[in-house]
Formats: structure tokens, C-alpha cells, sequence
């Protein structure tokens, strides 16, 4: 058995050790556990590898027509791609969507915009999408100084745009200018400062494929379009069974005579 070692006195500033001093070769671990040692709790890392993000090509551009951004850059939108884009006064936003898809030919399963307002052209590019089939459904949330101050256009967006009760409207004190468009597997997010109302003013708009990004903005726009929403929607009928016997326990007293 070793001798007991003694450190009364021992001060570590008294050591004159210099890099390479100590030979970790000399010290032999062969053999040794740490099962039986007394720890404080169990170890455990706190740290963990951020998530990896793979890097994503962006372009900035500059347009003053929509169709001209679409012919240009909606290839590489379709494939990921990042841009920015500086719009002209001109620019009408709406147009941009309908030309992606008619473009494409694509069919978006979803579209839902938030916006502070909205002008006719943009409501008329909204129904050229439904009446061709290009939506499944298009959600709208609009603000509510729009509304109070514009609500003589009421009738217009309704008549031009609830089709095949696709269409769906909430007006909620919101201020943003937020497109999400899911095609397949595609989910693409535009934010910016432009609106579906022409300001004749210069804009900005960032387009991009992001899922996370935009599942983080679906999921707050559902709620305000389920708490503000304008337009009462029948159930269908598997979906209102389904609502009235989720968790619910099989019955069998309809049976009973």
C-alpha cells in the first residue's frame, strides 16, 4: 500500500514547471474506472452542435414589371434560390404570384398573404389564380385601418375572389407584408415593405424557400384567421364528425332498445 502524501504547505506558485515539464507518458491509467467514485450528479453535456444550414445562392436585382422578375429569376425562386428585389413605384405584387404560377404552370396548394391593404388590380391578379385553377386556397389578412377607412371595397374582393369556397378573409390590427406560397414541397416566403396597394413608392422584397421560416409565419396567420375571420364555412361533414368524437369514447347507445 502506498504511503499516505503529505501536501500540508504545498503551494502550486512554489512549482517551476515549464511546457513539457510533465510526461503524460509516464502516467499510466491502465485499469482505472470511475465506477465507485463519488460524483455530483450525473455528467451530462450542455452543449449541443448548432443545427447545419447549408448555404443558399442569393441575387439582388432591381424590376419594374413583374412579368420581367418571373422570366428572369422565377427558375431559380422554383429552386431555392434567395433574392432581393428593388420594385418600382409600377410594380404590382399581385401580378408577380400569377405570373410565377401561369409562368410555371404551377398549382399552389396554398396561398396566404398578410397585407395593409389592397387595390383592384392586385384583387383582379388574385382571381385570374382561381378562376384558371392555379389555388387550392388563398387566405387574406387584411388590416383593420384598411378596412375601416376603404371598407366601400368590401364588395369588390368578395364577389372577384370567394370561388368554390377557397377564399377565405380576416380583418385583425396587423401591419405586415407577408406572402406564403406552398407548391408541393415547396414552401417560399416573400416579406418586404411592399403591399398589395400600389403606394406608387419604391419597395423591397426578399423571396425565399424556407420551410421553417415559413411554418413560423403559417402558423400565427391561421390563428388570426380563425379568430377573424369574415366568411362563415359550413363543416364538411367527415371534418365535423371528426371534431365531434375526437377523444371521445366509443358509443353504443343507439343500439339499446
Amino acid at each position: 500500500m502506498s504511503q499516505a502524501l503529505d501536501l500540508d504547505g504545498f503551494e502550486l506558485e512554489t512549482c517551476d514547471l515549464e511546457p513539457g515539464d510533465l510526461e503524460t507518458e509516464d502516467i499510466d491509467l491502465e485499469g482505472f474506472e470511475l465506477e465507485g467514485v463519488e460524483t455530483l450528479g450525473e455528467v451530462e453535456n450542455r452543449y449541443i452542435r448548432p443545427r447545419h444550414h447549408s448555404l443558399v445562392k442569393a441575387r439582388a436585382v432591381k424590376y419594374d414589371r413583374a412579368v420581367d422578375l418571373v422570366r428572369d429569376c422565377g427558375a431559380a425562386i422554383l429552386d431555392g434560390e434567395r433574392i432581393h428585389v428593388l420594385l418600382s413605384g409600377n410594380f404590382i405584387f399581385g401580378d408577380f404570384i400569377e405570373a410565377l404560377l401561369v409562368e410555371f404552370d404551377l398549382f399552389a396548394e396554398d396561398l396566404t398573404l398578410s397585407t395593409l391593404g389592397m387595390s383592384q388590380n392586385n384583387v383582379d391578379s388574385l382571381h385570374n389564380l382561381l378562376d384558371g385553377d392555379y389555388l387550392g386556397s388563398l387566405n387574406l389578412v387584411i388590416s383593420d385601418y384598411f378596412w375601416a377607412h376603404n371598407r366601400k371595397n368590401a364588395p369588390y374582393i368578395y364577389e372577384q375572389l370567394d370561388i368554390d369556397n377557397k377564399f377565405q378573409l380576416a380583418v385583425a390590427g396587423t401591419h405586415t407584408k407577408i406572402t406564403l406560397l406552398r407548391i408541393r414541397d415547396r414552401k417560399i416566403v416573400i416579406t418586404g415593405s411592399a403591399n398589395l396597394r400600389s403606394s406608387r413608392c419604391v419597395e423591397e422584397v426578399t423571396i425565399q424557400t424556407d420551410p421553417d421560416l415559413y411554418d413560423f409565419h403559417k402558423d400565427w396567420h391561421d390563428a388570426i384567421l380563425t379568430d377573424f375571420a369574415t366568411i362563415r364555412k359550413s363543416e364538411r361533414a367527415s371534418a365535423l364528425f371528426d371534431k365531434l368524437t375526437k377523444g371521445s369514447k366509443p358509443r353504443e347507445w343507439f343500439l339499446e332498445r
